[in-house]
C-alpha cells in the first residue's frame, strides 16, 4: 500500500514538473517576435535601418532570396555601410542578373568607393554573350527553355500532318528556331547556375588591404586595394590566404580575413 502511494506521488511530481516545462516553454516562444519580410519592410520605411537590417538578415536565415539581398544593401547603403551594401546588392544581382535596380544600385554604391578600377578591354561578342546570359536569371532560362520545347514539339506535329505546303515549311523553320532557342536557353541557365553555386567573387571588407605578391606577411608589396572593391578569387588552396584578381588584371595575395565572398 505505502509503494502504490509511493509510486503514485512520484506520477504526480513529474506531470506537475512536465506540466510546468511546457508552459514555460509556450511563454517563452510566445515572447519570440517571428520575423518576415514584411516586418523588416515596416522598419526601413519607419527609418529604423538598423532594425531593418537585423530583420532582413533574419528572414535571409530561412533561404536565400534576391529582393531580400536587395532590401538588406538598401538598408546598409542607408546607414553609410558602402561595403555591406555593395556585397548585398553583388549577392542580389547574382540571382537577378536581369534586375535593372539592383545593377543600378550596385553601380551607385560603386561609384562612393575609393578604387576606380577599369575592367580590361574585351572583344564585343564576349561583352554581348555576358549580356545576353545575364538578361534574366537560371529560373528565367529555365522557362524559356521548356516553354521553347513545348511549342518546338507542337510545330513539329503541325509539320507531320498538316496538308498545307506553306503552313508545313512555317512549322518547320519556327519549330528550328525554337530548337535552337531551347538549345541555348539550357546553355545559358547552367552558365548562370555555375555562376551562383561556384561563387568567386569577393568584397574587400577592411579600410584598405596591402595585396601581397607571394602569401606570406614579409612578401613583396604589389598594390594596395581599399573595402567595397571586388576582387575574383583565383585560388583557395592556402589556409589564412586568397590568391585573388582585379578587373583591370592585376594578381596578387591577400589575407582570407580581409574579404568576404559575395
Amino acid at each position: 500500500m505505502k509503494r502504490d502511494k509511493y509510486q503514485w506521488t512520484r506520477r504526480a511530481m513529474w506531470v506537475v514538473q512536465s506540466a510546468t516545462l511546457l508552459i514555460l516553454m509556450l511563454g517563452l516562444s510566445s515572447g519570440v517576435r517571428a520575423v518576415t519580410k514584411e516586418n523588416a519592410d515596416a522598419e526601413y520605411t519607419k527609418g529604423d535601418y538598423q532594425q531593418a537590417v537585423k530583420d532582413y538578415e533574419e528572414v535571409l536565415r530561412s533561404g536565400a532570396n534576391a529582393d531580400i539581398y536587395y532590401n538588406l544593401g538598401n538598408a546598409y547603403f542607408r546607414l553609410d555601410n558602402i561595403t555591406k551594401a555593395i556585397l548585398n546588392y553583388e549577392r542580389a544581382m547574382l540571382m537577378q542578373p536581369g534586375n535593372a535596380d539592383i545593377r543600378f544600385n550596385l553601380e551607385f554604391a560603386r561609384s562612393k568607393t575609393i578604387d576606380k578600377i577599369t575592367p580590361e578591354s574585351e572583344m564585343f561578342f564576349v561583352t554581348w554573350y555576358k549580356t545576353l546570359v545575364n538578361y534574366t536569371s537560371v529560373d528565367g532560362w529555365a522557362c524559356c527553355a521548356i516553354l521553347s520545347i513545348m511549342i518546338a514539339l507542337l510545330l513539329a506535329l503541325v509539320y507531320l500532318f498538316s496538308p498545307r505546303v506553306w503552313m508545313r515549311k512555317l512549322s518547320f523553320f519556327m519549330g528550328l528556331a525554337l530548337f535552337f532557342l531551347f538549345i541555348f536557353s539550357n546553355l545559358f541557365a547552367y552558365q548562370q547556375y555555375k555562376e551562383l553555386t561556384c561563387r568567386t567573387g569577393a568584397i574587400v571588407i577592411v579600410p584598405s588591404a596591402v595585396v601581397k605578391k607571394t602569401p606570406t606577411d614579409n612578401g613583396t608589396d604589389q598594390f594596395v586595394i581599399h573595402e567595397g572593391t571586388k576582387v575574383n578569387i583565383t585560388d583557395e588552396g592556402m589556409k589564412d590566404w586568397r590568391g585573388i584578381r582585379l578587373a583591370d588584371g592585376r594578381e596578387g595575395w591577400i589575407p582570407a580575413s580581409q574579404i568576404e565572398k559575395i
